[in-house]
């Protein structure tokens, strides 16, 4: 993928499309950009260096005479292998290979052993093209990979991101708590134990007693954020084959922590109480699921509150199957009316539900720092896997959070965050009234960050994000928490100021209803 942050400088004496190959070439010949790397599209290259398309293909023009770049018919414009054509050999797939080997049904190429016992496949020397494409983890959605890239582009309003903007986070009172660890202990330089440091899991344990869940420091580990939680479970817990039931759509479904373990998902439905329960046991049976994952609280992308009579039903029926429950506790917190029911990790008797909890929603995304709960020997194998990864979050982070926590400041912080977004959703909703009626449903969410949106006709919704993004504006579509979508946007109020807002939200209601009209 091409850097970003270079642009070529109009003030310059050397043509736009001089520096813009120039600087191409030394990508390429440095090694940044390997053999096989593919260059963005044409239009995406003139949106990247703020250049006119003529400007692009003659820069790319030049490069191509080089024999730096070659265009495949369906696959775009490529980086050539230097090497490989300097001695005839191939750089991928549709090249013969050079004098003296041959090439397999992949584009590598075969070289002999030396002792007559036959030949060796070998890439292209240099060529890193097919490890990226190879490893084991799934890459992101292609769309999901646009929003992490252009979540830092300047002057786009956020609709859909989930995370407080900086103007929510406490950045006086973790500045305060910093001082006064400063002056109060030396900093912790060296590894902690492998489920956490001691005083954090003393820390959360008491938090989390708040919500009803008892558990003492030995049954809690830290981690790197929810995010590695699950992705320590997926290869921990897991095995390759096995399915996970789960609420549909969901967050899940936007990232490859499970599927890169070899897990598959099986979705259930949804009404405005929580996830259904009278499939549960069928599907359970039917997949053998090995699991149930659920945000029970103003789940994403939904915002739905799983009321406590569904969570009672859902603790039965799993029950009785002895089906464990993974809980994402993420939005727990951050309710705005009133308090959820109590997690199901405190209606749990059995040992049965792992809960998942963070500070990144509420708190600092900054400080890393996340948490699972559970049976003591389902928490040290999860620490072992841990150790073997990272050898444990960042000390000095840990030593931040507990204080966070044992200091007050956490609570204190709440109750500000509960009161501010309160007022965002509330003019969220309001300009949803005014611009959307008509246009599509929505739900009114009782905590967390999110809204979600209802089409009332579907849109192409990649075509829809395409053009947000050309009006300024960054969108996260239905589709990337459930494959089939075609009618629904998850609306977030807590990146967005309300001027960005009320800018943001009518722009998008014009932009949805001119690819409603025929022929658009």
């Amino acid at each position: 993928m091409q850097a970003r942050s270079w642009t070529p400088d109009p003030a310059s004496a050397l043509p736009l499309h001089r520096q813009i190959s120039n600087y191409y070439m030394d990508k390429i010949r440095s090694g940044a950009w390997p053999p096989g790397m593919r260059l963005a599209p044409q239009r995406e290259l003139c949106r990247q260096l703020g250049v006119n398309r003529s400007t692009v293909v003659t820069a790319l023009g030049e490069l191509s005479a080089l024999g730096l770049i070659e265009g495949r018919r369906g696959g775009g414009t490529r980086v050539v292998d230097l090497r490989a054509a300097a001695d005839g050999s191939v750089s991928y797939g549709d090249r013969t290979a050079a004098s003296g080997s041959r090439a397999d049904a992949s584009g590598d190429r075969a070289v002999s052993t030396g002792d007559g016992t036959g030949m060796l496949p070998v890439q292209s020397a240099g060529s890193w093209n097919s490890y990226v494409e190879e490893g084991v983890h799934y890459p992101n959605l292609p769309t999901v990979q646009d929003i992490n890239r252009l979540e830092y582009e300047q002057g786009l309003i956020r609709l859909g991101t989930g995370e407080p903007s900086p103007g929510l986070l406490p950045g006086e009172a973790m500045t305060r708590v910093l001082a006064e660890l400063s002056r109060q202990t030396l900093p912790p330089l060296s590894y902690e134990e492998p489920l956490g440091s001691p005083g954090l899991r003393r820390a959360v344990s008491g938090e989390l007693a708040k919500n009803g869940i008892q558990a003492d420091p030995d049954s809690i580990l830290i981690t790197s954020g929810a995010l590695q939680g699950l992705q320590l479970i997926a290869v921990g817990l897991l095995p390759r084959g096995s399915t996970i039931l789960l609420e549909k759509p969901s967050y899940l479904y936007s990232i490859h922590a499970f599927q890169s373990a070899g897990v598959k998902f099986s979705g259930l439905p949804m009404d405005e109480h929580g996830l259904l329960t009278d499939r549960l046991a069928r599907e359970a049976c039917r997949t053998k699921a090995a699991m149930l994952y659920s945000i029970p609280s103003f789940h994403n992308p939904t915002g739905i509150l799983m009321d406590a009579q569904r969570r009672q039903e859902l603790m039965d029926v799993t029950g009785g199957l002895g089906l464990p429950i993974l809980e994402d506790g993420a939005y727990q917190e951050l309710w705005l009316d009133t308090p959820p029911p109590p997690p199901l990790k405190a209606l749990d008797r059995d040992g049965r539900v792992l809960h998942l909890g963070t500070l990144s929603k509420s708190a600092s995304p900054g400080l890393r720092i996340g948490w699972i709960v559970g049976p003591e020997p389902v928490v040290r194998r999860l620490a072992d896997i841990k150790m073997q990864t990272d050898y444990g979050a960042s000390s000095l982070s840990q030593l931040a959070a507990a204080r966070w926590l044992e200091g007050g400041y956490h609570e204190e912080h709440l109750q500000r965050l509960r009161a501010r977004l309160r007022q965002r959703r509330d003019a969220a909703l309001a300009l949803l009234q005014h611009h959307f009626a008509g246009l599509a449903a929505w739900n009114v969410p009782a905590g967390g960050f999110y809204i979600w949106l209802s089409l009332d006709k579907p849109v192409p919704l990649r075509t829809l994000f395409r053009a947000a993004h050309k009006a300024g504006l960054l969108l996260n579509t239905g589709d990337l928490y459930d494959r089939g979508d075609s009618r629904h946007l998850r609306l977030s109020y807590v990146y967005a100021s309300t001027t960005e807002l009320e800018h943001g939200l009518p722009l998008l209601a014009g932009l949805i209803r001119k690819l409603r009209q025929p022929g658009s």
